[in-house]
């Protein structure tokens, strides 16, 4: 499922316009870009949750040339599934 995918059955499923289903898909979705950039934690109890780690810099390898190149330290979102999912996925 992609995000038109998700706001086609958001307005189908709750009677209202696609457009008016789009603000809200684009709000969640807005709002945890935003908690995640400050740092913080996104939960949702029976489903995942979203954090950010941090990498140090590091020494890679240019897959072209096969050279070393020095990596920079980033952050990278990380979501760990939550344990309904998961059962409810593997059953």
């Amino acid at each position: 499922m992609n995000k038109s995918e998700l706001i086609d059955v958001l307005s189908k499923k709750e009677n209202i316009t696609e457009k008016q289903a789009s603000d809200v898909v684009n709000l969640i979705f807005k709002e945890f870009n935003d908690q995640l950039k400050e740092g913080g934690r996104i939960e949702i109890r029976g489903f995942g949750s979203f954090i950010i780690r941090s990498y140090d810099s590091y020494t890679g390898r240019n897959p072209k040339t096969g050279g070393k190149i020095q990596v920079s330290p980033k952050k990278l979102p990380f979501f760990k599934v939550g344990k309904e999912l998961r059962e409810r996925v593997d059953s």
